[in-house]
């Protein structure tokens, strides 16, 4: 039986990949500091369902080295999501955001560079290390914006070009993370992933938008889209993600020391407005907003080229947008209560 340790477990993206593992009989712990908001209510749901069959550890991956390094060396996988995860909160503080983001993720590589088991490790990226993209030529659509020469979306072997200290931050570790691979010979791979969504998701404003948009429909909040509502992005349901983390840690061969941009792709990638008009339909009623200015390093479009990952591993989405979308509303619709109180 496998054992898989995953940071920010507690979080969106971790509290369903614990899910979906332990459902496939792997023992899986979390560690997690349970800052962000909502992370004490997946613990307590993902306690309720799955009971000692689970294990948590409060800890940070700043501060907690020696925690760190014990938890790697019981562990057969490595599943990096500890990270300050918003543009805008890096802006504000970025050396907070560097601090988690860059030398966080090195203490986990680090931890299992020393360790006798040197456990694979898959890392959470984002496409936040292309910047804002501006050299790159789009064009405004009936469906949003679209990249005038890649309509397939961006590839891996695309040129970084970090914007904010977020993206900066990301990047670092994002290299650190493949080099490792190259220098010292882990087993690591580097997922560069889009919009993720689904249910556990306490999006708010700045990250999250997808939920966001959910949260705020349901609970009657007018919604600020800051830029043209025209942006796009491609949207991949985290279920989907999950059966994507599990074949890279059965092919770890297939995957180590490489990078892949993954999303739902050109065929799940959708503008603000075209999401708000789905949810429209959704809740049957109309959902206010308005515009604000754009923030920095935001992209006009992104959409992720996923030919690589699909060809390697034979992995694409199976879960459209509106099934998605829906799936998040019923989600939320029974955590109203929870989201109130959190949204205030």
């Amino acid at each position: 039986m496998k054992h898989i340790l995953i940071t920010g477990g507690a979080g969106f993206i971790g509290i369903n990949m614990a899910d979906h593992f332990l459902g496939k009989k792997y023992r899986v712990t979390l560690f997690d500091n349970l800052s962000r908001k909502g992370s004490d209510e997946n613990l307590r749901w993902i306690k309720k369902k799955w009971g000692k069959s689970v294990a948590f550890i409060k800890g940070d991956v700043v501060t907690d080295q020696k925690k760190i390094k014990k938890l790697v060396s019981n562990a057969d996988a490595v599943i990096h999501l500890a990270a300050q995860v918003a543009v805008t909160t890096s802006v504000v503080n970025p050396m907070n955001d560097f601090l988690i983001n860059a030398q966080g993720t090195l203490h986990v590589l680090e931890a299992i560079r020393m360790s006798k088991n040197k456990p694979m490790m898959i890392y959470a990226s984002t496409n936040k290390v292309y910047g804002n993209m501006d050299h790159i030529e789009v064009a405004l659509t009936d469906a949003g914006y679209r990249y005038a020469d890649y309509p397939y979306g961006v590839p891996a072997h695309a040129a970084m070009d970090f914007h904010s200290p977020y993206g900066c931050s990301k990047g670092a570790a994002d290299q650190y993370v493949r080099d490792y691979a190259r220098i010292y010979g882990l087993s690591t791979v580097v997922f560069r992933q889009s919009c993720i969504y689904g249910p556990h998701q306490f999006g708010v404003e700045d990250q999250g938008w997808v939920a966001w948009f959910v949260i705020s429909g349901l609970l009657n909040r007018p919604i600020t889209i800051f830029g043209d509502g025209h942006q796009v992005r491609d949207v991949l349901y985290v279920g989907d993600l999950a059966q994507l983390y599990e074949a890279a840690i059965k092919n770890q061969k297939k995957v180590s020391g490489r990078i892949y941009n993954v999303g739902g792709g050109a065929a799940q990638a959708f503008s603000l407005l075209q999401t708000i008009k789905k949810l429209e339909a959704i809740y049957h009623k109309p959902m206010p907003y308005s515009f604000g200015d754009w923030r920095p390093g935001d992209q006009k479009v992104y959409i992720s080229d996923i030919s690589k990952i699909k060809n390697v591993l034979g992995w694409e989405p199976k879960i459209d947008f509106e099934k998605g979308l829906a799936k998040l509303a019923a989600w939320a619709k029974g955590e109203e209560k929870i989201l109130q109180k959190l949204v205030g």
